[in-house]
């Protein structure tokens, strides 16, 4: 028996709503990552992009890491469109976690 996977595209904004769009498959433990500034000279940590603010799975690893391009190829206002159609009020899903 072949176990699913799923795999998650999402954004991060600082309270500037400063963006970061990623890919993964264990969002608790990436979100984790990003917040404790695992890469101290990386993006998140430098633009302190820690709230996730978007999030879409799918079971298509090719699939994630397409849709993930594809985000990051958006302009800035597209990419804010996007959010505000799920999340209005820029809620942080990863809040408690």
């Amino acid at each position: 028996m072949v176990m699913s996977r799923t795999y998650f595209v999402y954004i991060l904004a600082s309270i500037s709503r400063e963006l970061y769009v990623g890919v993964t498959s264990n969002p608790v433990r990436r979100v984790s990552q990003h917040r404790t500034a695992l890469s101290p000279d990386g993006y998140t940590a430098r633009h302190e992009t820690t709230s996730l603010v978007y999030c879409e799975t799918t079971e298509d690893v090719l699939a994630a890491i397409r849709r993930e391009k594809q985000i990051k190829g958006w302009t800035r206002l597209k990419k804010l469109e996007l959010i505000e159609t799920t999340n209005p009020d820029w809620k942080d899903f990863a809040e408690g976690w």
